[in-house]
C-alpha cells in the first residue's frame, strides 16, 4: 500500500509500505477519510512521544477489511471510527478508570503505524460503528472525543462565562460544546478574523480579534474576570497571559497542546488566594461514544470546520498548509 511516513523530525515521505497484517484480536481498515491535527504537527517537529518511522494519523473512519480469527462482533464491509489510544488494561491506572494515564500506553498514529495509509490495523476493542454517518464526519469522532472529555474534566455550571483563547478546529468544537453545556457567554479570541466570524456561527457570544486591543477589550466584557478560562492553542504566551483574566474561584483549562519543556510563569500566591483550579485534559478517556452521538444528531456540526480535502499523495503539501496558513481549519487526507 501507499503512506505517508515520518522518516525522522521534518521528513515525511509519501511512499510504499507493506500491507499490514491483522493479529487474532485486531481488525484492518480502509481509511476514507485521516484528519490532520496539530499532535501530528508536533510529531513532525520531533516534539512528541512518537517513535520514527512512523505513519502518523489517529483522526479517521473507514471500513473494516478484515478481521482476526478471535474477533466475533465485527465483520468486513462495516462502517467504523476508532479510538486511537490502546490501553493495556493492567496496570493501576487502568485499574482504577483513569485509562488515558495508562503507564504502557500506546496510540495508532503516535507510536503505532496510523492512518494516513491506504490501510491501517487496530485493535477491534478501539473499534466503533458509525452507521451512515459521512465519513468526513466521522473522523472528528477522535477530536470530539477530546473536547468531550475535557468537559467532564472541567464541570462548566449553568451560566458560566467563559473565555475561550483559539478559533480554529479544536477551539471550533470545543465552542460547540461548551454553549451545549449551558455557559451563558463565550468570549473567544483568535488572531485571525476568518476563523472568529466562523465561531460566531458555533455559539460564541463574542468575538476579539488578538491584537493591541484584546486586552482593554476583554476586560471591558468581563471587568472581574471570567469564570473559566480556555488555552486551545497551544502558545506558552498566550497560556501565561490567561491568568489575568480569570476570576476568584474560577477555573483555568488546559486544552491546547504546548511544546514538551516549554514553560510559563505563574504565581503560587494567586492560586492559592483566588481559589484557581488549573484543569489538565490529555486526549480522551471512553468518550468516543459521545462523540459520535452529537455528530449524528447534528447538535455539533464539522462540515464548515473542513477548510481542505487532499489525496494523500500530497501529504507534504497538507503538512505545509497546516504550519503556514493561519486561516486554514481542518485538513483531511483522502487514501
Amino acid at each position: 500500500m501507499r503512506a505517508a511516513v515520518i522518516e525522522s523530525p521534518e521528513r515525511i515521505i509519501y511512499r510504499e509500505v507493506p500491507d499490514p497484517t491483522p493479529g487474532p484480536n485486531d481488525v484492518i481498515l480502509r481509511v476514507a477519510a485521516a484528519g490532520l491535527c496539530g499532535t501530528d504537527l508536533h510529531i513532525h517537529h520531533g516534539e512528541y512521544e512518537a517513535i520514527y518511522p512512523i505513519i502518523p494519523g489517529h483522526e479517521f473512519a473507514g471500513t473494516i477489511v478484515a478481521v482476526g480469527s478471535a474477533v466475533a462482533d465485527l465483520a468486513p464491509g462495516m462502517r467504523v471510527t476508532a479510538d486511537p489510544n490502546i490501553f493495556c488494561h493492567r496496570c493501576a491506572y487502568c485499574r482504577s478508570n483513569k485509562p488515558n494515564q495508562c503507564l504502557n500506553l500506546r496510540a495508532v498514529g503516535v507510536n503505532q503505524d496510523g492512518a494516513f495509509a491506504e490501510l491501517v490495523r487496530v485493535p477491534a476493542e478501539n473499534i466503533y460503528p458509525i452507521g451512515d454517518l459521512p465519513f468526513t464526519q466521522a473522523a472528528f469522532a477522535e477530536p470530539l472525543g477530546c473536547v468531550v472529555y475535557a468537559l467532564q474534566r472541567t464541570e462548566i455550571r449553568p451560566a458560566d462565562n467563559v473565555l475561550l483563547f483559539g478559533a480554529g478546529p479544536m477551539g471550533s468544537l470545543l465552542a460547540q460544546a461548551i454553549t451545549h453545556a449551558g455557559a451563558a457567554r463565550l468570549v473567544v479570541s483568535d488572531i485571525s478574523p476568518q476563523r472568529l466570524a466562523r465561531i460566531a456561527t458555533l455559539g460564541a457570544t463574542d468575538t476579539v480579534l488578538a491584537g493591541p486591543r484584546q486586552d482593554a477589550t476583554l476586560r471591558q466584557i468581563a471587568p472581574e474576570g471570567f469564570d473559566m478560562v480556555i488555552d486551545a492553542t497551544g502558545v506558552p504566551a498566550v497560556v501565561e497571559a490567561g491568568f489575568t483574566y480569570l476570576r476568584p474561584r474560577g477555573k483555568y483549562l488546559f486544552f491546547g497542546v504546548c511544546p514538551a519543556g516549554a514553560q510559563i510563569r505563574v504565581t503560587p500566591y494567586d492560586i492559592f488566594r483566588h481559589d484557581w483550579q488549573i484543569i489538565g485534559s490529555f486526549a480522551l478517556s471512553y468518550t468516543i461514544q459521545e462523540a459520535i452521538r452529537w455528530l449524528q444528531t447534528g447538535k455539533v456540526r464539522v462540515e464548515s470546520l473542513i477548510s481542505h480535502q487532499l489525496p494523500l499523495a500530497e501529504v507534504q503539501h497538507g503538512f505545509e498548509i497546516a504550519q503556514h496558513d493561519q486561516e486554514r481549519m481542518k485538513i483531511l487526507f483522502l487514501p
